[in-house]
């Protein structure tokens, strides 16, 4: 709150002198027609300028409107900024005890005019930030004016007026003070806690350094010890960094920090003139994918197909794995020439779900399947799939036309994308 202010000195000064002639003046004149001391009305007025000063001043920083900083309190007495606070907030209760004599109300209002100014920089476009630790330390600050505003009455044997109705006055003051600002903030404000979004931030970009330096480590691993990173992208996914590398030798893409390869792609996208036959091939492209995605390979079949045909012919090299039947979620598909070079690999890392167990074989799927488009159903395949957010052993039938999804498990056809 007051940091924010005193950064812009000439301004605050400039603004306070016009606030506290604006109140001040009133305040003595009126003092002086009643008959009134006006030396301490004035000057309590004069703080009170101050106070408004400070911290309604516009500056050029703060939250969005309608936004507070709820982050708890937790150096309320070893801040600076906390301490400049409880300083702005002590003296003018101080003041305003030694005027009204009435400790538990003053303290009480200078509580809720806090709780106004907090609410008053979040609603409005001040360029100021209202926080919770600026309440609390206000709040402390008008609480030990008032206490020490209540020692010096005691001390100048000067009583407190009807310490009874100060009390309840006080008490019923906050007590209506705080249901309207938890009211408010309820009803309105949009709580954000800064600290932790600082730390997240600090965290996020560390990872994204570690994240780099993983994916340039894999860059070289794949497509050469030569090969030079020219950019990397990071993008925030839940609580993972989906990071893609662009190299003078192709794109890959993985996560973080689980370190899961995802992608990559040469820009050498042709074929070589090799001499390995498809054997060969074969046990290339395990060797890769055991250094690469161990936890793909382990427990899976690998499949072979050729792609075109000549001296520049390449193999897709096909894992999956099965349980019970059922294909699991997990999918690596590599790209490989006849020197043995991978040319790109598409791949995508999950555990085994557990599944329901199958009740519905092939012959019924696709009977059901044709019962509700009519048509002949041309394939059937068995897999693990997600629906609404549950795995589900899910049978998908092709009639040609339209593939529907019937669960395994209870025979049900599935709406929508699965």
């Amino acid at each position: 709150m007051i940091e924010a202010s005193i950064s812009a000195v000439p301004g605050l000064i400039v603004s306070f002198l016009i606030l506290a002639a604006l109140i001040a003046a009133p305040t003595a004149l009126v003092a002086k027609a009643r008959n009134k001391p006006w030396p301490l009305r004035t000057a309590l007025a004069v703080y009170l300028a101050g106070i408004l000063a400070v911290t309604l001043l516009p500056g050029d920083a703060g939250l969005q409107s309608w936004q507070c900083d709820t982050g708890t309190p937790t150096h309320l007495f070893t801040s600076a900024s906390s301490l400049l606070n409880i300083a702005l907030f002590a003296p003018g209760a101080l003041l305003a005890v030694l005027l009204f004599k009435r400790p538990v109300t003053v303290a009480a209002a200078f509580g809720a005019l806090s709780a106004a100014v907090e609410l008053a920089q979040s609603a409005g476009h001040l360029g100021r930030s209202c926080s919770v630790t600026d309440l609390a330390a206000n709040a402390t600050g008008a609480l030990l004016g008032s206490m020490v505003g209540a020692v010096w009455l005691y001390r100048r044997r000067q009583p407190v007026g009807k310490p009874l109705r100060d009390l309840a006055w006080g008490m019923s003051l906050g007590v209506l003070a705080a249901l309207s600002v938890l009211g408010v903030f309820e009803s309105r404000i949009d709580r954000v806690d800064i600290v932790a979004m600082d730390d997240q931030r600090r965290g996020l970009a560390e990872s994204a350094v570690q994240a780099d330096e993983w994916i340039a480590t894999a860059a070289k691993g794949v497509f050469g010890s030569d090969t030079q990173v020219r950019e990397t992208a990071t993008k925030k996914d839940g609580s993972r960094l989906r990071i893609t590398a662009t190299t003078d030798r192709g794109t890959i893409s993985g996560t973080w920090p689980a370190k899961t390869l995802e992608s990559a792609w040469s820009s050498n996208s042709r074929g070589d003139e090799g001499s390995l036959n498809k054997k060969e091939v074969a046990a290339a492209a395990a060797q890769f994918a055991r250094k690469w995605f161990p936890q793909n390979v382990a427990g899976s079949d690998q499949q072979v197909r050729s792609i075109g045909d000549g001296p520049t012919m390449a193999y897709t090299v096909v894992y999956r794995r099965y349980a019970d039947k059922v294909m699991m979620p997990m999918r690596l598909d590599l790209t490989v020439t006849t020197t043995g070079r991978v040319i790109g690999f598409a791949a995508r890392t999950v555990d085994d779900p557990v599944l329901p167990r199958v009740t519905v074989d092939k012959a019924k799927a696709q009977a059901l399947a044709t019962a509700t488009t009519g048509l002949p159903s041309e394939s059937a395949l068995l897999l693990a799939q997600q629906v609404k957010g549950e795995w589900r052993p899910v049978w998908l039938v092709g009639s040609g036309k339209q593939d529907i999804a019937i669960d395994a498990a209870t025979g049900e056809r599935i709406a929508g994308k699965v």
